[in-house]
C-alpha cells in the first residue's frame, strides 16, 4: 500500500519538470492525482505516460478563475484534498534598469499572486491534517545578477509562507516550500530574452556554483515534496528545504 493510498493531491503546473516528476511520484504511491497545464497539448503529452488515479486539468496560475477551476475540478473528481503542490512558476532574468511592466507583471502573477489565490480555493476544501508545498527557489537566498524580480517574487512567496503556516496550525495543515537550486528542466529553454547559447552559459555558471558539479534532476525534487507531504515529516513545519546540492550552504 502506497504512502498516499486514498488521498487526493493537487498540483499546478504538472505537464512537465518538477511537477511533473511530482505527478508521477504521487500517483506511485498511490494517490489520486489533479494536475494543472496551461497547454492542452503538453498536459495530453504527459498524460501518455501515467498510470493511475489522475485528472488533467487545463489551467493557468496566474488567473484567479483558473486556480477556482483546478480546486473544484480536484473536488468533483475526488472529494477533500490532503496535498497542494503549488510547483508552477516562471524565471525571467534582466538587469534592474532594463525591466518593464509586463517583465514584473507577468512574474509576480505567476509566482506569487497564482498560489495565493489558489490556496485561498483550497483551504475550504482541504481535509485537517493536509499539506501545502510551495515551490520557492534558492534565488531569493543569494544575489544572482538580472534576477531581481524573480528573486523578489520567490522571497514573498516564502514570506506568505511563514504566515499561512501560522494561520493553518489550528486545523493541523501543515505548510512547507521546497528551494531547488539548478535543476535540469524545461524552465530555462523558456527564458525570455535569452539566446540558447547565453541559457547553456548560464547553466555551466551555476553547475560550478554546486559542490556537486552538476544540475539536479527533477525527481531529486519530487522526493523531497514526497517527503514534506507524507507522515514521515509529521513534525516538519514552516521550514524551507533546500534541494540545491548544497550551492545555497556554503
Amino acid at each position: 500500500m502506497g504512502k498516499f493510498e486514498n488521498k487526493t493531491v493537487v498540483v499546478t503546473g504538472g505537464n512537465s519538470g518538477i511537477g511533473l516528476a511530482a505527478v508521477k511520484a504521487f500517483l506511485r504511491e498511490g494517490a489520486n492525482v489533479v494536475f494543472s497545464g496551461r497547454r492542452q497539448d503538453a498536459l495530453d503529452e504527459a498524460s501518455k505516460d501515467l498510470e493511475g488515479n489522475f485528472k488533467a486539468v487545463l489551467a493557468d496560475q496566474a488567473k484567479t478563475g483558473d486556480n477556482k477551476k483546478l480546486i473544484d475540478a480536484a473536488v468533483e473528481t475526488f472529494g477533500k484534498i490532503d496535498v497542494v503542490f503549488a510547483n508552477a512558476g516562471v524565471a525571467q532574468f534582466a538587469p534592474s534598469d532594463m525591466i518593464d511592466e509586463d517583465f514584473f507583471d507577468n512574474q509576480f502573477n505567476i509566482n506569487i499572486k497564482g498560489p495565493a489565490f489558489l490556496v485561498k480555493e483550497a483551504i475550504p476544501n482541504l481535509n485537517d491534517g493536509a499539506n501545502i508545498i510551495f515551490n520557492t527557489s534558492i534565488v531569493h537566498q543569494k544575489g544572482f545578477e538580472g534576477a531581481g524580480v524573480y528573486s523578489a517574487t520567490k522571497g514573498a512567496l516564502r514570506a506568505y509562507a511563514r504566515v499561512l503556516t501560522s494561520e493553518l496550525a489550528p486545523r493541523n495543515i501543515r505548510v512547507n516550500s521546497i528551494a531547488p537550486g539548478p535543476i535540469g528542466t524545461p524552465i530555462y529553454s523558456k527564458m525570455d530574452g535569452m539566446t540558447e547559447e547565453q541559457v547553456q552559459e548560464m547553466g555551466t555558471a551555476f553547475a560550478q556554483h554546486v559542490p556537486l558539479k552538476r544540475f539536479g534532476e527533477s525527481e531529486e525534487v519530487a522526493e523531497g515534496v514526497l517527503f514534506l507531504a507524507s507522515d514521515d515529516a509529521s513534525y516538519v513545519n514552516g521550514i524551507e528545504l533546500e534541494i540545491d546540492g548544497g550551492m545555497s550552504q556554503i
